[in-house]
């Protein structure tokens, strides 16, 4: 009997160690899911979301949420530049396919299909934004409006354009470093609006 005991241990040995391998394989497979269908980290790089974002927070990007709806005003997405796919960008989404965006005296105007012209008052801009004239962008049926919160140190729509819906990766869900700043986004944090009367309007890119 004593002699069988060395046998059975090591056939334990082999079971626990076969355990541990499904294990790890089946967490791989979910991880590998989570990581290209549902989620996705990313480190943040430069100072154009200042103060929401700083270089080196680690996000998580929710990427299923735009496979149930549409991207919302308010929404801080994670996108391919359009001129380089090869690179992300984050920014914040400011005009909606169909709007006009028109950003004059650092103020921004957004028109929607409607003919509703709105000024926002965006709690999220970084203070101190200097005063700027850009022009205005009429969206087409696929385009969104981006900027960068921190907006004299964003380069975003202003400069390169709207950004194709196929561009957009998903948005911001959770900052999961640094540990003292964990936050999480359920919600757009979107600008308040004020209906205008619409400023005259210069012919813009």
């Amino acid at each position: 009997m004593n002699q069988l005991n060395p046998e059975l241990t090591s056939v334990r040995r082999w079971i626990i160690f076969f355990d541990v391998v499904k294990i790890v394989f089946i967490a791989t497979i979910v991880v590998g899911i989570v990581r290209f269908f549902i989620a996705q980290p990313f480190l943040v790089s430069g100072d154009s979301m200042v103060p929401t974002f700083y270089p080196n927070d680690y996000l998580v990007i929710d990427e299923l949420t735009y496979e149930r709806h549409l991207p919302q005003y308010g929404d801080v997405v994670v996108f391919h530049y359009p001129l380089d796919p090869s690179i992300y960008f984050i920014k914040r989404i400011i005009g909606l396919p169909g709007d006009t965006v028109v950003v004059t005296n650092g103020n921004v105007f957004v028109r929607s299909g409607k003919g509703i012209q709105r000024l926002l008052t965006e709690p999220y801009v970084n203070p101190g934004v200097a005063k700027e004239q850009f022009g205005t962008t009429t969206l087409g049926v696929d385009e969104y409006f981006v900027l960068g919160d921190n907006r004299n140190s964003s380069f975003d729509s202003r400069v390169w354009g709207p950004v194709p819906r196929r561009y957009i990766v998903g948005r911001a869900f959770v900052r999961i470093y640094p540990f003292t700043h964990e936050t999480l986004y359920r919600a757009a944090v979107g600008a308040t609006s004020t209906p205008v009367v619409p400023p005259t309007l210069s012919t813009g890119r």
